[in-house]
């Protein structure tokens, strides 16, 4: 009988195990730091013991103390059972998946692939293209992931790429990079300086692309171990063109279930990152105003209408709208950054054109500021006999949303980064940033996850600059890590926390 009772324990355990093995698609681990319970211990750790004590010890007692064991073991039978069933296996990274991080980092450090990547980082420093005018970077990608034998789509969203490696089926789990570059006349003089006059990728996209293409090269090496599909996506048009919400657009992501994406930055040695759960960047978006007066003689300002001091108290008025409407504890900054008007001392213009952005942590405060800036414009104007218009450039430059990382996700980064950097190179606090993100647009229909990467010498003390600096040199020594993260989360998410998340959000299928 009592064999009988410790055989259904034991099947109770086993069959509990079993179902959510199959229910969350995560393996047994013996023993395994994916229990979380103190009955899991106990089970794991103590049942031989128990086991063994309890028979040996039925033999070898007297009559009047086999009565009492006999009670003992009627109530131990029934614990034994309860913490079979207590017993609940937890969402972790397995030591299998963190050897195969390990590996991803140890592969993209190697000659072969570390010079490759620098090699098509360079090539695309040389030759940097604007918002969807990215033809020939989209060109080399296209080319590099034909050699690695990786399938995509193409044109989506003009010049983006989606590639595809692991099973072709569900779960989808994305990472991403941007491709464009600015308008900026690159000042460092090197090898590869920038050959297109006025053009420079002074925010480091270039790199952005070779680390993704350094995830897929390592990816593809490793394909019969995913289990699913991880997409890349070559996006164009982030410095201003909403590229991500055009890609969106398109339908190519549809039923991807979570996306990954990064930025490096200068100011973090190489080898550390930096994010939080939650708002991490502010959304943005930009206007732009026409003052209309009537123009004439500087010295008969009289016979004039003057655009000029219209366009002074429009801006004095506008900064009012964040030191005084705006609640100190929701960040708002709202800045003119174009001020045109005139082309002579002494005549008073027809016109005055000014322009700018406006960033805050929310949508609802975006759409907010932006009623007010149109309604103070106008209002300030007609206060001094002037007309004006207001553009916020809806079609071509939307509003970006803020850039919020989803909580699931940021657990899963810390581990993946703390087992591949160390934990003490993953700073989880990063300070909130009033910068934005059309990465933002991804997150707003699918669970994402935002991360900075450091490029900084850490052995040098000279100041870096920054992004969007003429100025800006990338330390290659960083590429590595940037390969290996992506590599790391994509196959981290697809082994440990696809099931649970596809079936909370429930509206995807099989194939994209």
């Amino acid at each position: 009988m009592h064999v009988v009772m410790i055989l259904m324990s034991l099947c109770f355990l086993g069959l509990q195990r079993f179902s959510n093995s199959m229910k969350n698609s995560c393996r047994l681990e013996w023993p395994s730091r994916s229990y979380k319970t103190k009955a899991d211990c106990l089970l794991f750790y103590c049942c031989p013991l128990f086991c063994l004590y309890y028979f040996t010890s039925f033999h070898s007692l007297k009559h009047q103390t086999k009565v009492t064991m006999c009670c003992f073991r009627k109530r131990f039978n029934l614990f034994f059972i309860f913490l079979a069933l207590d017993a609940t296996p937890i969402f972790s990274l397995t030591d299998s998946s963190n050897q195969l991080s390990t590996n991803y980092l140890e592969n993209a450090k190697k000659p072969e692939v570390f010079d490759w990547m620098v090699k098509i980082r360079r090539k695309i420093h040389e030759n940097p293209e604007l918002g969807y005018e990215e033809f020939e970077t989209s060109k080399l990608i296209r080319e590099e992931l034909d050699k690695l034998g990786i399938s995509y789509k193409h044109p989506v969203a003009v010049t983006g790429v989606i590639g595809y490696i692991g099973t072709g089926s569900s779960p989808f789990v994305a990472i991403r990079t941007d491709m464009d570059a600015l308008p900026i006349q690159e000042m460092v003089e090197w090898e590869h300086k920038s050959k297109v006059p006025g053009k420079m990728h002074a925010c480091a996209h270039d790199a952005h692309v070779a680390m993704l293409l350094g995830a897929a090269k390592i990816l593809k090496q490793h394909e019969k171990q995913l289990q699913g599909t991880i997409v890349l996506v070559f996006q164009p048009a982030e410095e201003g063109g909403a590229g991500a919400k055009k890609i969106l657009d398109t339908g190519a992501l549809d039923n991807v279930i979570a996306i990954f994406g990064l930025h490096v930055k200068p100011e973090i040695p190489v080898g550390e990152v930096a994010s939080r759960s939650g708002p991490l960047l502010a959304g943005s978006g930009v206007f732009e105003a026409i003052i209309r007066g009537k123009g004439g003689h500087a010295a008969l300002p009289q016979l004039s209408i003057d655009p000029v001091m219209a366009a002074t108290n429009v801006i004095i008025s506008l900064q009012n709208l964040v030191s005084r409407e705006a609640d100190p504890l929701d960040p708002q900054v709202l800045t003119i950054a174009k001020l045109q008007g005139g082309d002579a001392f002494n005549v008073i213009p027809d016109y005055v054109t000014i322009g700018g952005t406006f960033r805050a942590f929310s949508r609802e405060t975006l759409e907010h500021l932006k009623q007010r800036i149109e309604q103070v414009i106008i209002g300030q104007a007609a206060v001094l006999r002037c007309n004006a218009s207001v553009n916020f450039f809806e079609e071509e430059n939307p509003l970006y949303p803020p850039t919020i990382n989803n909580g699931d996700l940021h657990k899963l980064f810390v581990d993946v980064a703390g087992n591949l950097l160390g934990i003490n190179k993953v700073d989880t606090n990063m300070e909130q940033d009033m910068a934005a993100e059309d990465f933002a647009f991804y997150q707003e229909v699918i669970p994402g996850y935002y991360f900075t990467l450091g490029m900084k010498n850490a052995s040098s003390f000279e100041p870096v600059a920054p992004l969007h600096s003429p100025y800006l040199v990338i330390n290659e020594d960083g590429l590595p890590y940037g390969a290996a993260l992506h590599a790391s989360l994509a196959t981290g998410y697809l082994t440990k926390y696809q099931r649970g998340i596809a079936k909370v959000v429930g509206k995807y299928h099989d194939q994209l």
